[in-house]
C-alpha cells in the first residue's frame, strides 16, 4: 500500500466521509441565468475535504492553500463554513466516535476533567508585579530638587477656562 500524506484521504476513509457531506443548497427563489455547462466546474467534494484536512494538519492560513492543488482558497473556506453550519463535522465526529467505540471500546462511565481553567492563586507571590504596570505620576515620589507633580487646580468646571476659575477662587 503506497504511503499517503497526512492530509490526503484514503479511499476507505472517503467511503465513510462521502455520505455525510451535505449536498449543495440551491435557493428555489433565485433564478440562475447561467447556460448549461457554463462557468467554472465545481470543485469535487473530495478535494475540498482534502484541503480542509491540509489546513488542519499544517496549521496554515486559508489564503495560504495551494491554488494549483486544491483550487480557490476562498471557495474552500466557503464550503468549510457551509459544512460547519450544516453539522457535517459534528456528524463526522460522532461517526468516528461510534466506530472507535466498536473497535476498542470507550469506558463511558469513567470521565476526566481538566481543572486548569482558572488563574493560579499563588502566581502573584512568585512572579511579582507586572513590570508594565507603572502606576500614576501622583503616586510616585518626586525627583530630588523638583516639586511633586499635581494638577495646577484641584477641580474646575469644564465649561469655564482655567484663567476664569483662578480669578474667581482668588477673589
Amino acid at each position: 500500500m503506497p504511503k499517503i500524506k497526512s492530509w490526503e484521504v484514503s479511499d476507505s476513509f472517503w467511503n465513510v466521509v462521502e455520505p455525510l457531506i451535505p449536498p449543495p443548497v440551491r435557493d428555489p427563489n433565485k433564478a440562475y441565468k447561467r447556460k448549461v455547462g457554463g462557468g467554472r466546474k465545481p470543485i469535487p467534494s473530495r478535494r475540498i475535504f482534502e484541503a480542509i484536512m491540509y489546513v488542519l494538519r499544517t496549521g496554515c492560513q486559508w489564503q495560504a492553500l495551494l491554488k494549483e492543488r486544491f483550487g480557490s482558497p476562498s471557495a474552500i473556506y466557503t464550503h468549510f463554513a457551509r459544512w460547519q453550519r450544516q453539522g457535517f463535522f459534528l456528524a463526522l465526529w460522532k461517526k468516528g466516535l461510534a466506530e472507535y467505540d466498536d473497535m476498542a471500546g470507550i469506558a463511558w462511565d469513567w470521565q476526566s476533567i481538566d481543572g486548569a481553567m482558572t488563574k493560579a492563586p499563588l502566581a502573584q507571590e512568585t512572579v511579582g508585579r507586572n513590570p508594565t504596570d507603572r502606576g500614576k505620576k501622583w503616586h510616585q515620589t518626586p525627583c530630588p530638587g523638583r516639586r511633586a507633580w499635581r494638577p495646577a487646580l484641584d477641580r474646575r468646571h469644564r465649561s469655564k477656562s482655567a484663567r476664569c476659575h483662578a480669578t474667581e477662587s482668588s477673589a
